[in-house]
């Protein structure tokens, strides 16, 4: 099949607004969903038909129903599904009110599950696509100050693994994209929610927020040609890092965790103590 059907969340800026116009310049077919399709005028002016604009917050469950829907409906299959919409949250543990915490789970953690349900009865019924899930190199490591979009984006990929493990069989590919600091604008008022400051954390976010002032930020575009390569694999990998800064995260925060583990093996495992004897509940039971 060499012409793919996409529905992208979040198409209206960032990378969202990069891959989908990146489809549609090769031949496809994007279902782009943004808040508002203002935004997306110019993209419907050059590729006509070949784009659907489609009003979605991730937020409200009706509309990301009616939106999967539509999308199929309009095309008569979905080959590709992107959830890209999401924002960060930026506050220590104890800064973050309750109800800022949810909103961020509301749209990063749930609103990817709502499309996710909206979709998998139409993707086993065709009997094939690929989920591509945009989550972070911070869904592989915890930081000071973004501890909740952290938390987020953790249950973001453990979301996604279990997916993965579901819907093999199924037909159904899998593949967790996890980008480190990319010049996408994400950074900017309409992508951060700041939490109201404590003074007790005030030296300590002095520090995350110099060093991220020295970061070298990624060129969103590069990661284009990269996005096509994943979809257009016949065995895609179900995690995907995009740019530089992913692999040396991910190689030192697993050897500490690994040390540590190894550390406290003792301890851990006179923890089992003596073998029993115990009956599984049943699958129906659990």
């Amino acid at each position: 099949m060499s012409q793919k059907v996409w529905f992208i969340t979040g198409a209206s800026r960032g990378f969202g607004r990069i891959w989908a116009e990146a489809a549609l310049k090769r031949g496809d077919m994007v279902a782009a969903t943004a808040r508002s399709i203002d935004r997306l005028a110019d993209l419907v002016g050059q590729y006509g038909e070949a784009i659907l604009p489609l009003t979605l917050d991730v937020t409200d469950p009706d509309q990301a129903m009616d939106a999967v829907g539509r999308a199929h409906a309009h095309f008569g299959r979905l080959d590709i599904v992107l959830n890209n919409a999401g924002y960060a949250l930026v506050g220590a543990i104890e800064e973050a009110r309750e109800s800022d915490v949810r909103q961020e789970f509301e749209t990063n953690f749930f609103g990817a599950l709502r499309v996710l349900q909206a979709a998998l009865p139409l993707l086993r019924e065709q009997g094939h696509g690929h989920i591509l899930g945009v989550s972070s190199v911070a869904g592989i490591v915890a930081n000071p100050i973004i501890g909740f979009y952290n938390a987020s984006k953790w249950a973001f990929e453990a979301m996604h693994e279990a997916l993965a493990q579901e819907v093999n069989q199924l037909g159904i590919k899998v593949t967790l994209l996890e980008p480190g600091a990319y010049a996408t604008g994400f950074a900017s008022d309409t992508s951060l929610a700041i939490s109201a400051p404590l003074e007790a954390y005030a030296e300590l976010r002095q520090q995350v927020f110099a060093a991220g002032a020295n970061i070298a930020f990624g060129n969103p575009l590069a990661t284009a040609d990269a996005v096509l390569a994943i979809v257009d694999h016949e065995s895609p990998p179900l995690r995907f890092f995009l740019g530089t800064e992913g692999m040396p995260v991910a190689r030192a925060a697993y050897a500490g965790r690994l040390a540590t583990w190894q550390e406290w093996a003792d301890v851990s495992e006179s923890a089992q103590g003596s073998p029993i004897k115990h009956a599984i509940a049943s699958a129906g039971a659990i």
